[in-house]
Formats: C-alpha cells, structure tokens, sequence
C-alpha cells in the first residue's frame, strides 16, 4: 500500500539534527512518505552554523512542483526559507498546485526565523514576506516564542500573551496558529496554545531538564502533518504532534559538544503515541 505523501520546503542540517533531516526521520517513524524542496544548505553541527549556501529561488519553486505534477503531495510544511524571494516563489508554485489553505492541500507553516538562542535568522523583508505571502495561505503556523517576538512584537510570558500573541498570528491570515510555550522559562509545565480565533486549544505537556532539543520545532511540525496528510482535522493532529514531541524530547541524545537531537526512534519499538 502507498503510504501517505508529505512535502517538506526546508534547509539540510549538515549535522542531521533538524531541518528537512529531522522532518523526514519523524515522517518515517510516523509512516509517511517523505519529499524536499531544499531551499539552503547549511554548515552546521552541534555547536552552531558556520555558513549556508542559499539555493536560487527558482529551483525551489521547480523541486515543489516537479513532484506535485508526478508523485502528488497530501501535506506540506515549511522550515528554513533562508531568503524573500525564496519565500515569494514558495508562495507562487505552491498556489500553482493546490498547497495552501484556499487549494485544499493543507499547509503547515514553521516560520523558522530565530535561532536557539533567540537571534533573528531572517532580514526584515524576508519576515514582511512571510507575514504577507505564507502566513495567508497556511493551515496551521508553528512559531517558538522568539519566532512569535519578532514577527509579532509580543512577548509571551503567560496565558494571557499567549492568546495574544495567537490572535496577532492570525490576524495575518492563517487558519490556526499554535503559540508552543517550550521557551516560556518561568513556568514549569509546557502547555502549547491551538486557535483559530473561535475554538482554543490547551495542549499541555512535562517541561524536561535538557539541552538536547535540537530539531525540536520541526519534528513537531512533520508529526503534525503526517496526520494532516491522512484527513485528520487540525486539532487532532497537532495534539498528536504535541504527544510525538514530548515523547521525542524526553528520549533526545546527547550528540557532538553541543546540543543534541531529539529523538523520534522511540517511535520505532511496539509503543504508540
């Protein structure tokens, strides 16, 4: 049987802790088949980023469309999108196949633009094209709270900013927006927040003593859409998301001299989520 097919836009992590490496083991351990549009290559390991090749935005918009014409694609995501015009050509070809909200081909938005440490990874306009051509045709957007900050300008400290900050998001145009509170520091649970404006979803979870949550945000994201891909409605597959990441998190690895990955093996041995 042809499993379902997701499509990840995404950076390589030459390190193979995030990135479109960590979306296609968390779809395979989720039963999905995996495809790419590789939007950069990065230099990286577990200490940091040393340089990215950035790759030409027409190539892009081609990798999308040359197996959306031939394979087909049930779901699709986005990671590190690099540059605008990167982001302006995402938005075209996936208009030109049905990705997006209005196409029916649901369409998971990480808006990977801040790194581990909260610095912005993307210039102002390529945040302004976000705002204005990805988060409009999006399904669901999946920012960390550094990503909410500057897209926003909200930081979210509690309960309160968090539906604020998810009103913002929406405000832009997706359909749901999911506020993660993994960076929210002063509170000891981590309990993620789903709207779409008229229904809010709590998602709660442990918070685990570790610094080995690298690819964290796009093995969310990838669990999400595995279900997304099978006609899963929303709310469903991101509280599956949120279990597959917790469980993830809680079996990462220490790997390198830095941050290690999380783990989605577990997902391997006879265990559900």
């Amino acid at each position: 049987m042809t499993p379902p097919t997701v499509l990840t836009i995404a950076g390589s992590d030459s390190g193979g802790g995030a990135g479109l490496q960590a979306d296609l083991r968390t779809l395979f351990a989720c039963g999905v088949h995996g495809m790419t549009a590789v939007t950069a290559v990065t230099v990286q390991n577990t200490i940091g980023v040393t340089g990215i090749v950035e790759i030409p935005a027409h190539v892009v918009a081609d990798q999308i469309e040359v197996v959306a014409v031939d394979i087909g694609v049930q779901a699709a995501k986005t990671g590190m999108l690099a540059n605008a015009e990167i982001i302006v050509a995402v938005a075209g070809a996936c208009d030109r196949v049905g990705i997006g909200k209005d196409g029916h081909i649901p369409f998971i938005v990480d808006p990977v633009c801040a790194s581990m440490g909260g610095d912005q990874l993307l210039r102002d306009d390529a945040l302004d094209a976000l705002r204005t051509e990805l988060f409009p045709r999006a399904t669901l957007v999946t920012p960390n709270l550094d990503e909410v900050r500057l897209l926003t300008g909200i930081d979210v400290t509690d309960r309160k900013t968090q539906e604020q900050a998810a009103d913002a998001l929406l405000a832009y145009g997706p359909e749901w927006a999911l506020v993660k509170a993994g960076h929210m520091r002063n509170v000891d649970d981590c309990v993620d927040l789903l709207s779409n404006g008229t229904d809010v979803h709590e998602l709660p979870g442990p918070r685990f003593d570790t610094g080995n949550t690298h690819g964290s945000g796009d093995t969310l994201a990838s669990a999400t859409a595995s279900q997304l891909a099978q006609g899963v409605a929303v709310p469903a597959a991101v509280a599956f998301g949120k279990r597959f990441i917790v469980r993830s998190v809680r079996d990462s690895y220490s790997l390198g001299k830095g941050h290690g990955p999380v783990s989605p093996f577990w997902r391997l041995s006879s265990e559900s989520v």
